[in-house]
């Protein structure tokens, strides 16, 4: 579960967004409020800020929001419980407070808004509150067996390993497969792979690098991996056709996307050039010459 907060200003605002029958907003937590509507419960809460005219953002907003998976499994009376402990964790007291589950879509959340200030007149202290409503939200969450933001955060990086290993194995498919000549064939090899590269073409018009779009995820070539760079995917179709035909063929390509045909910078293919070389060199020495 992940939690956020914060204090605002504009409580009635709020509250009618926490409020919106378009998002199948119900109830599942109120605390010293008596008022059956937005306005109603504002003008309540504005009679308490009133014994403290010095906070200006008198109203602390929260969204407390369960994984997918665990939304599934509670119902109001599990979500007040999850909103009447969290109060205890956040240490709110006797305050007035309403809280409105949204579960017009799959992704189940919690709104709260509570007055900042309490029957005494005193102001909550609102210093750090992101960190803190997320560190509440963790402890409510490990009391009531439920997934937390930190393996929530170690579940998407296994997966984005796995989507990275799959987009290189794909890549690597690419070249072997059609051994393209052009990063126009390259985008299309990869593409009936099942990976769409994205060119990325900068304001001089030069081609500059590829997004891969892949399983719902959308990463640079060089956060895949370092041999699918630009250079690095220039350099292996340099060695397989030559340098020099793969500087003839690639020095402006056709794309879809663009009216002109996009150029290759001349730093880009100098770079793919040294590359070659460097490589031929060591090779060469490798095997004795």
């Amino acid at each position: 579960m992940i939690g956020k907060g914060k204090s605002i200003s504009h409580t009635q605002a709020s509250m009618k967004y926490g409020w919106n029958q378009e998002k199948e907003a119900e109830i599942v937590y109120a605390q010293n409020i008596v008022g059956d509507s937005p306005q109603e419960i504002s003008r309540e809460f504005e009679q308490i800020q009133k014994l403290n005219e010095h906070c200006e953002r008198n109203t602390l907003s929260f969204v407390l929001s369960p994984t997918i998976e665990d939304g599934r499994t509670l119902d109001q009376r599990k979500l007040g419980e999850l909103t009447k402990d969290f109060m205890r964790e956040m240490k709110l007291g006797e305050r007035q407070a309403i809280a409105f589950v949204h579960q017009d879509r799959e992704h189940k959340h919690v709104h709260l808004y509570v007055n900042r200030i309490d029957f005494d007149g005193r102001a909550y202290k609102d210093n750090f509150i992101g960190k803190r409503s997320q560190h509440a939200a963790e402890r409510v969450a490990h009391e009531h067996q439920l997934t937390t933001v930190r393996e929530v955060q170690l579940i998407r990086e296994i997966n984005l390993t796995d989507i990275r290993l799959e987009i290189k194995r794909r890549y690597e498919l690419t070249m072997k497969q059609f051994k393209p000549e052009t990063y126009k064939a390259y985008m299309r090899g990869m593409e009936t792979n099942g990976v769409k590269a994205i060119p990325f073409i900068n304001k001089q018009h030069k081609l500059q690098g590829f997004r891969f779009e892949f399983d719902g995820h959308s990463l640079k070539g060089s956060a895949v991996h370092r041999s699918m760079s630009m250079s690095n995917i220039g350099k292996q179709m340099a060695r397989e056709h030559g340098l020099e035909k793969f500087k003839e063929l690639n020095r402006a390509i056709s794309l879809a996307k663009s009216p002109e045909p996009v150029q290759i910078s001349l730093k880009l293919l100098k770079e793919i050039a040294q590359k070659v070389i460097k490589k031929s060199i060591s090779k060469g020495m490798d095997i004795g010459y």
